[in-house]
């Protein structure tokens, strides 16, 4: 036995001192009476022996003292070593998706910390406890603590993740503390069933709860309708009229009744009429026990309203005009040049000069340039004296790099002759997609206010490239460029990394992930990427000066986590011969000795009760 606070034992002192008060102590004490005669009656029984009398003195000063070497031995916090009777236990915590799924409101994942808590509490004081959680990453939580409460309070601040990085580096790991010391148990807490598992025991948390889940869905423009197509599973049994259900927008667009076979896919298709939507869900009506993956949404950035197209034309626009329309783009306004220079024009995503050279470029969008007549300020290019008359073969680019092979991806390169063009000297950093004769024909970079740029350096007019097969490739690439997604797919998948585009003028990016915390994103570089750790919809806030751009991402359950008991690894071995061996636990409980304090203050009382009113 040991003292954790052997200064406690000063308060013994106070026994000595409590016997010089009992000696010093008077014993007589005045008594009042009615009469004289009753203390005649009194001397009566005096004189007979009454050897409780005597003893209450030395009674209570016996309770007194023992009260105080209680008192003094509770302050010195005396331990007792209980030999062979703590351990070291490591415990393998999953926190990846699957452990999301609940039962009767408590998840798989509360289940595991409980059976921690329960571990943790019923061993032995002088026990030593390491945690390793194994979620989006694996993370050593606490190692060798010795304290119940502490590692409690700290198995308490553990949430779960959405994907899983695997056990083989908790197996590492667990491992490593295993080498160290062979005495060590540890427990694997997981809702996974492992065909193999060494020196390690198992707690499964799960209880096979019914979970139905989407995968593949995807969309489809065809003959203004919307084509929806995907799949539904049941993981656990099999199931009759689950419900699957379409929304456009909010509103309800399509339903369809499956039957579910366990562990099987099955197909369902909607078809919609819809010119255009911003946001397209797909949900499973029946609840589970996992509801983050009964829910699909695809968001469709196009559908901003900022990509509205203004088109200025000395002549006619209909070649651009019916190919913007034929590639979705429906927000198309035209102007003629007279209309344009009378206005104070703002608001659209893309200007469109047709055979028009604005005096003042604007600074609120794109601006795509056909057959220009004269140099605009501000606009990166020159143009280089009158049109040159001849006719000549287009020439496309042969650069391997990023920028050109998706500005010309999808391209036959049919050939393409021209009758006249505009000579151009580039200022800035402009890419040059096509030429004739070594001269810029179609070319697309930034102008001097970061606007992105492109510019057909002849008339359409005077081509058969808008006859060609690849005219309309040709538009749709210069669109994606000229509009970037700020993210390229608009639904993912959980454990994904993203990239993110920041567009010309971008001063901030927030991102808002669906649990609430708050991350802003590099704007210094024209691409950044962002990994996906959580399940639901990524809201990113694109500040352009005092202008905010919304883009919403929907980051949908890994599929590899909704399987509720298939595990990624079939193994979890720990390699070596396991000791067996215990520490000395400790027993350190107050509790008896405080009950017996109580005890004994209590009888001194009663004590002092009969010495005083003789009950």
């Amino acid at each position: 036995m040991s003292f954790l606070y052997p200064l406690g034992f000063l308060g013994l002192i106070a026994v000595p001192i409590l016997i010089i008060i009992y000696i010093i102590k008077n014993k007589y004490t005045e008594q009042v009476i009615s009469a004289t005669y009753i203390w005649t009656l009194s001397e009566r029984f005096l004189k007979r022996k009454n050897p409780i009398n005597k003893l209450t003195g030395i009674i209570s000063l016996i309770l007194q003292i023992l009260a105080v070497v209680f008192i003094s031995v509770a302050i010195a916090h005396p331990v007792f070593v209980l030999p062979n009777a703590a351990g070291d236990f490591c415990f393998v915590l999953d926190a990846s998706g699957s452990m999301n799924i609940t039962q009767s409101g408590v998840t798989r994942f509360d289940k595991g910390k409980e059976r921690i808590n329960s571990l943790i509490t019923e061993s032995a004081d002088g026990s030593k406890y390491t945690l390793i959680c194994v979620g989006t990453v694996t993370n050593v939580i606490f190692e060798d603590i010795g304290d119940k409460e502490q590692a409690l309070s700290l198995v308490a601040d553990i949430d779960p993740a959405y994907v899983s990085s695997g056990v083989t580096d908790a197996i590492s790991v667990a491992q490593e503390y295993f080498d160290a010391n062979a005495d060590i148990k540890t427990y694997l807490i997981t809702d996974k069933a492992y065909e193999t598992s060494d020196n390690v025991e198992l707690v499964d948390v799960s209880a096979h709860e019914s979970n139905f889940a989407l995968s593949d869905v995807g969309y489809s423009y065809s003959e203004g309708k919307v084509h929806v197509s995907g799949k539904a599973i049941s993981y656990e049994e099999d199931a009759e009229n689950v419900s699957v259900k379409l929304y456009l927008d909010g509103e309800a667009a399509g339903e369809q009744v499956l039957k579910l076979n366990r562990l099987e896919f099955v197909d369902f298709k909607f078809e919609t009429q819809a010119a255009d939507f911003s946001e397209l869900r797909v949900e499973i009506a029946e609840e589970d026990a996992l509801l983050l993956d009964n829910e699909f949404v695809i968001y469709n950035e196009k559908s901003d309203s900022s990509f509205r197209t203004l088109i200025v034309s000395s002549g006619s626009p209909f070649y651009v005009q019916s190919t913007l329309i034929s590639l979705g783009n429906n927000q198309v306004t035209t102007m003629k040049v007279e209309e344009y220079e009378a206005a104070n024009t703002e608001g659209y995503g893309l200007y469109i000069f047709d055979g028009y050279s604005p005096a003042v470029m604007p600074r609120d969008g794109a601006v795509w340039f056909f057959n220009p007549l004269k140099s605009t300020e501000n606009s990166g290019f020159s143009v280089q004296g009158d049109s040159i008359e001849e006719v000549g073969k287009i020439e496309y680019s042969t650069s391997s790099s990023t920028r050109v092979r998706n500005l010309l991806k999808g391209l036959v390169r049919d050939d393409v002759y021209i009758s006249g063009y505009m000579k151009c000297g580039l200022y800035r950093n402009f890419t040059t997609v096509a030429s004739i004769k070594g001269n810029p024909l179609v070319f697309a970079g930034t102008n001097s206010y970061g606007n992105r740029e492109v510019v057909f350096a002849f008339d359409l007019q005077r081509s058969d490239l808008v006859m060609s097969f690849d005219f309309i490739p040709l538009v749709r690439n210069l669109l994606n460029y000229t509009f970037p997604e700020v993210v390229e797919n608009q639904s993912a998948y959980c454990g994904e990394t993203i990239q993110v585009n920041v567009l010309a003028n971008c001063d901030s990016i927030r991102v808002d992930t669906p649990l609430g915390k708050i991350e802003y994103l590099d704007t210094g570089t024209d691409l950044v990427e962002y990994g996906l750790t959580e399940v639901g919809v990524y809201t990113l806030t694109l500040m352009f000066g005092n202008m905010p751009r919304v883009v919403n991402l929907f980051s949908a359950m890994p599929e590899e986590e909704r399987a509720t008991t298939v595990a990624a690894e079939t193994a979890f071995v720990i390699n070596g011969e396991a000791g067996g061996g215990m520490r000395d636990g400790v027993y350190d409980n107050l509790l008896i000795m405080f009950i017996v304090l109580a005890v004994l203050i209590l009888a001194d009382w009663v004590v002092y009760c009969y010495e005083q009113y003789q009950l």
